[in-house]
């Protein structure tokens, strides 16, 4: 039956092409269910106890949602942001 490729991605039978985009596909299909279990529970009101920096901004007072982005403090995202990219290069390498 061979495999599913309507856009043509691997018209060319390159079996290591293919194994790599199964790979990558599979990967950012699990970060965006990490994903929407972190909104659901934001979302429902779960928040960790305690403030979120030294000012005494808390974590319950971040809403949810994209209007997160612009409650969390600037060295938090970029904290978050570099924490992402490190997992990104450092420990979900691909192995395909």
């Amino acid at each position: 039956l061979g495999f599913f490729d309507p856009l043509g991605l691997v018209a060319d039978g390159n079996e290591a092409n293919f194994d790599r985009l199964r790979y990558v596909e599979i990967k950012h299909g699990r970060i965006a269910m990490l994903a929407i279990a972190g909104y659901l529970t934001t979302a429902a009101g779960v928040r960790l106890p305690g403030d979120i920096d030294f000012s005494g901004t808390s974590f319950a007072s971040i809403p949810a949602g994209f209007g997160a982005l612009k409650a969390i403090p600037g060295p938090g995202l970029f904290q978050l942001f570099a924490f992402i990219g490190f997992l990104e290069v450092f420990v979900m390498k691909d192995s395909a």
